[in-house]
């Protein structure tokens, strides 16, 4: 299946979806800019930390309600979009619900499990009390309420035709936020031969029957790093983090790669992904 189709297929307009889930590396930008292009809209997100992908989807208008714990670039500070969003409205308001990296994943969890909630200390204290229904008091304890997302977007390492994904490295709350969606798309660096995978079964991210797409996306994940390719492109994203100081900025980054751009193969095409490439030493 491609990108386009999946995106067209399992990512309705109003959908809640969780992306970004890894924190800093696997971050589904291929998945997020098709998104964008098929101009979707009033998509909550969810995730702890996107590093500018929520950033980019809030600045294209695709966000009615972002679920996490920080929205940025994670190199260059808060995201200039999603701060346009929050103070003025701009492309649209967003509703903001405010999440710690540790109660999104509890959030999450509760979902997977089937739980109304899962009751933490860890939010005590904090404003975000004061911002997010799904955080209530109860007595000394805090009910973090489960946060189910119609569909997780996960990019790995490798992953078969029939959804059995395999990622290494740091991965903050892929499996929490895959267990918990009602489905997953997988996009992957290899599509490889299913005895490959179950080699190592008990590195399987995901049961196949939640698994609805899997994409083969080489470089899908640019520009975050994926443990064993390539490495971060810092300079992407502080020329992002400057483009994006101002809306005519952003909206000509946008233009430049990803409205003007058919796929990712022709965006691969204009960076120097060989450069990032890690040695096999």
């Amino acid at each position: 299946m491609s990108m386009a189709q999946a995106i067209e297929r399992f990512v309705p307009d109003g959908a809640r979806v969780a992306m970004g889930v890894a924190l800093e590396p696997l971050i589904p930008f291929a998945a997020g800019h098709e998104i964008i292009r098929q101009r979707r809209r009033d998509l909550e997100l969810v995730g702890p930390i996107s590093d500018s992908l929520f950033d980019q989807m809030i600045g294209a208008g695709c966000v009615r309600q972002v679920t996490a714990a920080w929205v940025g670039n994670v190199s260059e500070g808060l995201g200039h979009c999603y701060r346009r969003a929050a103070e003025q409205g701009i492309p649209r308001s967003i509703v903001i619900h405010d999440h710690t990296n540790f109660s999104i994943a509890l959030a999450l969890w509760a979902a997977a499990w089937n739980a109304p909630y899962i009751p933490s200390r860890t939010p005590l204290g904090s404003d975000i009390l004061n911002r997010n229904p799904g955080l209530e008091m109860d007595g000394d304890l805090v009910r973090v309420h489960a946060v189910r997302p119609d569909v997780a977007i996960v990019h790995v390492q490798r992953c078969d035709a029939e959804g059995h994904a395999q990622a290494w490295g740091p991965m903050g709350i892929t499996e929490e936020a895959g267990l918990a969606a009602s489905s997953v798309i997988i996009t992957c660096e290899d599509l490889v031969d299913p005895a490959v995978v179950l080699r190592h079964p008990n590195r399987v991210l995901f049961p196949e029957t939640k698994v609805a797409a899997v994409v083969r996306e080489p470089g899908g994940a640019h520009p975050s790093p994926v443990q064993g390719y390539f490495n971060r492109d810092h300079a992407f994203y502080r020329d992002y983090a400057q483009a994006s100081r101002t809306r005519e900025g952003f909206d000509a980054w946008l233009e430049q790669w990803v409205l003007d751009l058919p796929d990712r193969s022709t965006y691969l095409s204009r960076i120097d992904l060989g450069a990032l490439r890690m040695s096999d030493e």
